[in-house]
C-alpha cells in the first residue's frame, strides 16, 4: 500500500511539473531535429468516423516495383506536433532505407490515447484544432489500412508499435484488433488504465492537453478503464510476436550535455532527467506489472527488455526501434 501510494505521487508530481515546465513537449522529451529523407511522403486520409482529415507521413522503400508490408508507427503524447515524430527525433529515414516496407505516422491523435472516445472534448478540439472527435481505434484499425494497401499497393501484412502514451495505446489496439497485425512493439508505456496508478496516470495526461479524460472511458468508477486495461485483460492479448521494453529511469547513455539530442543545453538536460527520469521510473512499474501477469499466463511470445538504466527521451527509443525490428521484420516476410 505504501509503495503504491508514493508511486500514485510520483506521477501526480511529474505529469504536473511537466505542464508547468515545458507544455506539450515533456512526455516526448527534448531532443533536436535530424534530417529529413526525400522518402518521406505527407498526405492525408479522411476518417469518416471523425469527420475530418488526418494527416500522415509515409516512409516508402527505396524499391516500390514490389508490394511491400506496413509498420504503423505511432508518436507519443502530443502526435507528432513541433517535430516529435520518429522521421525527425530518430535515425528513422536512413535506418528503414535499406528495409523493404512501408512506415506510416499519422501527425495527429494529441492526448487521445489513439483510442474511440465516447463523447467529443471540448478541450482537445481548442489544443488541436479540430472538431474534438477521437475515434482513433477506428481509423486506425479499419478506416486507414484499406486506404494504405490500395495506395501504396501493399502486401497487406502489418505490424504496429509506439512510444509514451502510444505504448500503452499499442497494446489495446492490438487487443481490439488481434488479427490485424502480426507484432507489436510498446516503447515505455504504461500498461495499467484501471482506476488507480494506471488511471491516475492517464488522466493527468489527457488533463495536460486540456481534456478530460471521462470523455475517453466514461466515469472513472466505470467500466471502460478496466476493459482497456493490458494488465487485466492480459488474456485477451493476442499470441503474436511482442517487444515490450521500458528502462529505470537512472541516467543512461543518452542523459549527458554531450549527446547531439541535448547538445550542451543545460535546461533540455535538465528535463530529461528530472521529469524524462521520473515518467520512465514510472513506466518501469507499469511494465513490470504486465510481465508478471503475461508470465503467470505462460505468455512466451513476449520479449520484454528491462533496461537499466535510461530515461524517458528518443535515444532510448531509437535504439528501441533498432532492437525491435528483427521480430517485426520476420513477422512481415522481410
Amino acid at each position: 500500500m505504501i509503495e503504491t501510494r508514493a508511486l500514485r505521487t510520483v506521477f501526480r508530481v511529474f505529469v504536473a511539473l511537466a505542464t508547468a515546465v515545458c507544455g506539450l513537449q515533456l512526455l516526448t522529451a527534448p531532443g533536436h531535429a535530424q534530417s529529413v529523407d526525400s522518402r518521406l511522403v505527407d498526405i492525408s486520409v479522411y476518417s469518416p468516423s471523425m469527420g475530418r482529415d488526418i494527416p500522415l507521413q509515409v516512409l516508402r522503400p527505396a524499391d516500390t516495383s514490389t508490394p511491400a508490408p506496413t509498420l504503423y508507427l505511432l508518436n507519443g503524447v502530443d502526435g507528432g506536433k513541433d517535430d516529435a515524430t520518429w522521421s525527425v527525433r530518430t535515425d528513422a529515414p536512413k535506418f528503414f532505407a535499406d528495409k523493404h516496407v512501408n512506415v506510416v505516422t499519422p501527425l495527429g491523435g494529441a492526448f487521445s490515447y489513439y483510442t474511440d472516445w465516447e463523447r467529443p472534448d471540448p478541450g482537445l478540439a481548442k489544443s488541436g484544432n479540430n472538431n474534438g472527435v477521437n475515434m482513433w481505434t477506428t481509423f486506425l484499425t479499419e478506416e486507414l489500412p484499406p486506404v494504405i494497401d490500395s495506395t501504396f499497393g501493399t502486401t497487406g501484412e502489418n505490424a504496429l508499435a509506439g512510444l509514451s502514451m502510444a505504448g500503452t495505446s499499442v497494446l489495446d489496439l492490438a487487443m481490439a484488433a488481434p488479427a490485424l497485425y502480426n507484432s507489436v512493439g510498446s516503447f515505455s508505456g504504461c500498461a495499467m488504465t484501471s482506476p488507480g496508478i494506471g488511471q491516475d496516470f492517464v488522466k493527468l495526461v489527457v488533463a495536460v492537453g486540456g481534456g478530460n479524460a471521462e470523455n475517453m472511458w466514461g466515469p472513472y468508477d466505470g467500466p471502460g478503464w478496466p476493459a482497456h486495461d493490458p494488465v487485466v485483460n492480459a488474456d485477451k492479448l493476442p499470441r503474436i510476436p511482442m517487444y515490450i521494453t521500458t528502462a529505470t529511469g537512472i541516467p543512461g547513455p543518452y542523459d549527458t550535455l554531450a549527446d547531439p539530442r541535448i547538445d550542451n543545453d543545460v535546461r533540455d538536460l535538465a528535463l530529461q532527467l528530472v521529469l524524462g527520469g521520473g515518467i520512465e521510473a514510472a513506466t518501469h512499474y507499469c511494465t513490470t506489472q504486465l510481465a508478471d501477469r503475461t508470465n503467470a499466463l505462460d505468455m512466451n511470445n513476449i520479449r520484454y527488455n528491462f533496461k537499466p538504466a535510461g530515461t524517458h527521451s528518443w535515444g532510448y527509443w531509437e535504439d528501441d526501434l533498432h532492437d525491435s525490428w528483427p521480430m517485426i521484420a520476420a513477422s512481415l516476410g522481410v
